[in-house]
């Protein structure tokens, strides 16, 4: 496929602004019918064929799910619509806040990064995205809710590799069971079925793949016409758009989502829980795009939506928001933002117990770690990573920017008390 990309055929088309023929490249190099990429973008076969005819092409969000869909590199994607691609974040060469996330570095642990995660089990999972999965026989949707509680399960509890090798399995008997019922609950279960594979890969550090799966479960949560479901998925989209650089995109699909939420009238627990959980995800966005204003009065409009909350929760919940939650949001927040000691305050009085799973408990302990490293305290950064592994082992081992702020530590602080136990741990060589 990279060899179609980088074609002559393909830069005639390319300088031709002929998006249609570019996208029938794509499809049939994959081996797909019209009717198959229009089931794997959520359109139908007559709508593809309109695309690849050229009368589609101002539909910007159709073409771009095509493009996805059949490979097309962004860079030819932005050239054959006249447009440049987005800028990359310029590497900062001090202990910068977004030294972990800079694309570059960001490709450079890439590898040790997903040791973690068996290779093959990956691969299933890339497969899984590359298609449209489907179960040999009938599939409903207690074997949807069965399979993604356990996947939640493994998720909640950092086992990574369980995950990835249930995904396929799951992504399969969603799809099945959607094409079955025909109805919008399927589809919102389908999308958060991608939601989940959206965490997976975006924890890991496969933010390829993760944009494959996010718009996935942006385009099945639309059908399924639920706004809790949409902005579920707008939620992972944006988490996978800010790490692409694409900030501000991220900003406007997090807020269209909230104020969609916000139209329902905030009538029910789920639907206010829901509301909050999306401030708190465009404050953290915001405060990537240096809108400190914004960032500030979203999250403290957050913390205002989790407190008329009941505490009692059904165990139904898309999200499960409390105080503590978004306190721990502000710490990342503040740390995005550049400041510190304002971050390690926000989290002075969060304790694992305020968390129900693993993944929540070392999460705050990461976020600490982030936050002690910016202010400059590698000792207090060693002690938050070391209480992180007690909690959730996966958390530091099996992200990126964990792994990098271990190897950071060891570099700058060589003789930091427990710098070099926490390295082993953490399987930095």
């Amino acid at each position: 496929m990279a060899d179609l990309w980088d074609s002559p055929h393909v830069r005639t088309l390319v300088r031709e602004r002929r998006i249609g023929l570019l996208l029938r490249a794509g499809r049939t190099a994959k081996g797909l019918r019209q009717a198959d990429l229009g089931l794997l973008i959520g359109y139908s076969a007559s709508a593809v064929s309109r695309l690849e005819s050229g009368r589609g092409k101002d539909d910007f969000a159709k073409v771009r799910a095509a493009a996805v869909a059949v490979g097309m590199p962004p860079r030819v994607l932005a050239a054959v619509l006249g447009v440049t691609e987005p800028s990359r974040t310029r590497v900062v060469p001090t202990a910068d806040r977004r030294d972990e996330e800079d694309p570059m570095r960001r490709r450079s642990l890439l590898t040790a990064s997903l040791a973690a995660v068996p290779v093959a089990l990956m691969a299933g999972v890339d497969e899984a995205l590359a298609s449209i999965p489907t179960t040999a026989g009938p599939a409903g949707s207690a074997d949807v809710l069965q399979r993604l509680r356990l996947a939640r399960r493994y998720f909640d509890t950092g086992d990574h590799a369980r995950l990835a090798a249930a995904m396929p399995d799951l992504l399969a008997t969603a799809h099945t069971a959607a094409q079955q019922a025909d109805d919008e609950a399927a589809s919102a279960r389908l999308a958060a079925c991608y939601d989940l594979c959206t965490q997976l890969l975006s924890k890991i550090g496969r933010y390829g793949a993760a944009r494959t799966s996010a718009d996935r479960a942006t385009v099945y949560a639309h059908q399924s016409g639920s706004p809790l479901a949409q902005a579920a998925s707008a939620r992972m989209l944006s988490i996978v758009l800010r790490h692409q650089d694409r900030k501000d995109i991220a900003r406007r699909v997090t807020l269209d989502a909230a104020a969609r939420v916000e139209k329902t009238g905030l009538r029910t627990p789920e639907q206010l829980a829901v509301y909050a959980q999306m401030l708190c995800t465009c404050a953290y966005t915001a405060a990537g795009a240096d809108d400190r204003e914004t960032a500030l009065e979203l999250i403290r409009n957050a913390g205002r939506a989790a407190d008329r909350l009941p505490t009692l929760r059904t165990g139904r919940e898309t999200f499960t928001v409390t105080p503590a939650s978004v306190a721990l949001y502000e710490v990342g927040v503040r740390w995005e933002l550049g400041d510190a000691g304002a971050a390690v305050h926000a989290g002075r009085e969060l304790r694992a117990e305020h968390f129900d799973t693993p993944e929540r408990r070392g999460r705050l302990h990461t976020d600490m770690a982030r936050a002690w490293w910016l202010w400059g305290k590698p000792d207090q950064t060693i002690e938050a990573l070391n209480a992180a592994l007690r909690e959730a082992p996966a958390e530091v081992r099996d992200r990126p920017s964990m792994r990098k702020l271990t190897s950071d530590l060891v570099q700058r602080h060589p003789r930091a008390v427990g710098v070099n136990d926490l390295v082993r741990a953490v399987g930095i060589r």
